[in-house]
């Protein structure tokens, strides 16, 4: 039986470990390729999320006080139930999301490794003993923070869901899960329903779907601790802002604007494949996405034919009717943004080598050469299956170009010689860079996540960098015999 078939899940939202209707009504749950009703979605408030706080609250400290095998072995039984179930959220995938196929695919093995991943954590050291020049036991130990906000966005409900679920829950949180609204059984539903079925105890995972009020209800709630939030980079410096407000740490990645750079050395068809993945790649709805491409000046009338060729060539349609290579965009208002990008930026002198249209939510792959600098399809995010392409004279005003953004998430570098790539990285700040590859990479046992516009330096993936996110660290001493003071 699937995970959703043996629950009452329609209309419901989960709260102390049952399925209950929200305060706030519920909602349609649509599929962006058809406009079909696919199911319906319960709402939250923020009198659920105050509620579901104080539950987490509770059962967190039983959940923390359970042996580290115990927790590890929910979050191992987890990774196996994404195979389980694969066929049952692979079909979610691509109706709710939009998703092609291998795009599902590369979504369920992330997570199941994300949650092989963090079955390791509640067995690493927590803490470590620290010199004292006092007769007594000094340490560091690592706790856990208490109840965790996770707050994911649309575009890989699952992955950018469950890369803080999972290491969260391991550590000995509780977490409340707001996923997108318009991605919440993907998101949402089905990662509660598995690992109820792994063998969490009610109460330790909460699903709260629902708009910015509730988004707000959980960074304000005094028994959340941290947030951890995807998304874009406006709503990211609100978050920020108001957890400072609430002396609350919240881990930022957010958005991109990710340049490829195609050296005066590259091998030119290697640099095209390269750069039509990098853009096209899920709608070009991912953060990573390759936002601008910096093509040496030799090499760039070549690179635009055969990129505009490549995407004349791909496949767009409904991904769960027949294979394609690109589904459709989240819905209209993010359609209207990317073509009011791509329309404006043609209005300011951008040459449209190929697309630049669009049959209701999809949207065809576009490559925008000649493109002015101060274009908003090259200065700001896109989000979208959108490629524009400079001419650079030089290495020096490739590294000028790169460096110029705002943001600062992931670089990609064509080049014949791997050491001259990474000289030139060096120059520009990314938390991520990827030499002969492009820019949309993600690995379960990585520090992923931005610098400067695109997040606030801290990581998500990798131990170290969970553990930092997703625990505190307290001092604690031990004595033989109580101390003696002169006073």
């Amino acid at each position: 039986m699937g995970l959703l078939d043996s629950v009452d899940w329609q209309g419901k939202i989960f709260k102390d470990g049952a399925w209950t209707a929200g305060r706030g009504g519920d909602y349609a749950v649509v599929e962006p390729a058809t406009g079909a009703e696919l199911g319906r979605m319960g709402q939250a408030t923020p009198e659920d999320v105050a509620e579901a706080a104080a539950s987490a609250a509770r059962a967190q400290r039983e959940w923390a006080a359970l042996p580290h095998t115990a927790r590890a072995a929910v979050l191992r039984r987890a990774g196996d139930l994404w195979q389980k179930h694969a066929e049952e959220i692979s079909g979610w995938n691509i109706r709710e999301v939009g998703a092609v196929p291998p795009v599902a695919g590369f979504g369920l093995h992330v997570a199941a490794e994300e949650c092989y991943e963090a079955a390791a954590l509640p067995a690493r050291a927590i803490g470590e003993v620290l010199p004292s020049e006092e007769p007594r036991l000094s340490m560091a130990r690592r706790m856990p923070a208490g109840v965790v906000a996770v707050i994911s966005p649309f575009n890989m409900p699952i992955i950018l869901g469950i890369r803080s679920v999972a290491p969260a829950l391991a550590l000995g949180n509780a977490v409340l899960l707001k996923p997108d609204p318009r991605t919440a059984v993907t998101g949402g539903a089905l990662m509660v329903r598995l690992f109820e079925e792994a063998g969490l105890p009610p109460g330790v995972l909460h699903l709260l779907p629902g708009g910015a009020d509730v988004g707000e209800a959980l960074i304000t709630d005094p028994n959340v601790r941290v947030i951890s939030f995807t998304g874009s980079t406006p709503v990211g410096r609100r978050i920020g802002e108001l957890a400072g407000k609430h002396l609350k740490r919240a881990h930022l990645e957010l958005g991109g604007n990710s340049a490829l750079l195609v050296l005066d050395d590259a091998d030119v068809d290697a640099a095209v494949n390269l750069a039509t993945w990098g853009s096209f790649f899920h709608q070009g709805q991912i953060c990573m996405t390759t936002g601008r491409h910096l093509v040496a000046d030799g090499l760039y009338d070549d690179f635009v034919e055969r990129l505009a060729a490549r995407a004349g060539g791909l496949v767009v349609g409904d991904p769960a009717a027949g294979e394609v290579a690109l589904g459709p965009v989240i819905d209209a208002g993010q359609r209207d943004k990317i073509h009011g990008l791509v329309s404006t930026s043609v209005d300011q002198g951008a040459k449209l080598a190929s697309g630049g249209t669009y049959e209701q939510l999809f949207y065809r792959p576009t490559v925008l050469a000649d493109i002015p600098l101060t274009a908003p399809a090259f200065a700001e995010e896109v989000f979208g299956p959108v490629a524009p392409v400079t001419r650079v004279s030089s290495v020096e005003q490739a590294v000028e170009l790169a460096a110029a953004s705002e943001y600062g998430l992931s670089l990609g570098i064509v080049t014949r010689d791997a050491m001259r790539g990474l000289a030139v990285a060096e120059q520009i700040p990314t938390g991520i860079v990827h030499i002969n590859d492009q820019t949309v990479n993600d690995e379960a046992n990585v520090p992923f996540g931005g610098v400067r516009a695109s997040g606030t330096g801290s990581r998500f993936g990798g131990a170290a960098a969970n553990i930092e996110a997703f625990t505190e660290t307290r001092w604690i001493t031990m004595r033989g015999e109580p101390a003696h003071y002169p006073l």
